[in-house]
């Protein structure tokens, strides 16, 4: 056998185990995304948690005290969701029909003015309630997640408890595994890092926008606040994404000049938090580019479904994290990274 026909075959054989790994994580979907919330969530919670530890407060106290006040802040959240969730499903199919009818009376405007638009042509392309239509669909996939709120908890509880004893079983369990501890080490704090300043960011993001919206008078503020909230996760998309229900739900409810109000809103909340303060704390190294940011949201949402949406950066960029603590996979990371500054470029000999 050639050396060339071997890669071949090595290319061929690496290419059909991430098929069907790809298959096996879709089919098992419904037991993967409660894990992969879980993970995600014990990164969240692990810094507070760490630093109750220093302070000299015993592990199982301090996680006692950490999954408390998480709990409470969870079952505080669908109280308030869980009701104006119910509420927006049940007044959905009006809000269609008002949006269809907003479409018709804008369809007869520019008619009038000499613009033609067939009818079909915008219920194929342009339809704003096929729009509200998908964010009930992302709302009611978010709501499944409720059901598996005890088994998320328990993971949760089970993977913090379990952290505090990694280190020795990993150096129990291989002849050198500084190295590794280390590169283990690097990657945890720098998605730790990442989902600090992230949580951070899209809590105040959340707060400001229902504020905002409660300030106009756009039904269901605390909705679009946590939907802002967790779509803040998902960046250069994320924003768009959920600013369109509210919008459309300010055209209906209150007019064109509340609407206008609320995407001004959004502008300048996702302006001055995403361009200004998100890069001055979040650093240079652990950006994604803005097609691999679309191309994850695909991949992940299509994998896992609405919860993989919002998970797609985060688990991107922890593949981009520890591909860029290998030295023969770096290149890969500076692939998926953004764009690479003109002094950081190598120069041509």
């Amino acid at each position: 056998m050639t050396a060339g026909s071997a890669v071949g075959n090595r290319i061929l054989m690496t290419l059909a185990a991430l098929v069907i790994i790809i298959a096996g994580m879709r089919a098992a979907s419904s037991l993967l995304v409660p894990f992969l919330l879980a993970l995600f969530l014990a990164v969240i919670i692990a810094p507070p948690l760490s630093w109750l530890k220093h302070k000299g407060v015993p592990g199982v106290l301090a996680t006692l005290v950490v999954m408390a006040v998480f709990v409470l802040v969870a079952i505080l959240l669908v109280l308030l969701v869980g009701s104006s969730l119910d509420e927006f499903t049940r007044n959905f199919p009006f809000y269609q029909s008002r949006i269809q009818e907003l479409t018709a009376l804008l369809l007869t405007w520019l008619s009038d003015k000499g613009v033609s638009i067939s009818s079909e042509f915008v219920s194929h392309y342009l339809d704003p309630g096929k729009a509200m239509k998908l964010i009930a669909t992302l709302l009611s996939g978010m709501g499944g997640i409720l059901t598996n709120g005890f088994l998320i908890l328990i993971t949760v509880i089970f993977l913090l408890l379990e952290a505090s004893t990694l280190p020795g079983k990993w150096r129990a369990a291989f002849a050198r595994p500084e190295t590794s501890m280390e590169q283990g080490r690097a990657i945890a704090d720098n998605i730790n890092h990442y989902m600090g300043i992230k949580t951070l960011t899209s809590l105040a993001t959340g707060i400001i926008v229902a504020l905002w919206l409660w300030v106009i008078g756009v039904d269901f503020p605390v909705l679009w606040g946590v939907l802002a909230f967790l779509f803040n996760f998902v960046p250069n998309i994320g924003s768009i994404i959920a600013a369109i229900p509210a919008v459309l739900l300010a055209l209906i409810q209150l007019g064109l000049a509340p609407a206008l109000l609320v995407v001004l809103g959004y502008v300048v909340v996702n302006v001055v938090i995403g361009t200004f303060l998100e890069p001055r704390y979040m650093g240079r190294g652990l950006g994604l580019s803005t097609l691999v940011v679309f191309l994850s949201l695909v991949f992940w949402g299509w994998v896992l479904g609405p919860v993989g949406m919002l998970l797609s950066v985060p688990l991107t960029l922890t593949a981009k994290i520890a591909l860029d603590s290998n030295e023969h996979t770096r290149w890969l990371a500076i692939l998926l990274g953004p764009r690479v500054e003109a002094e950081e470029q190598p120069r041509a000999s």
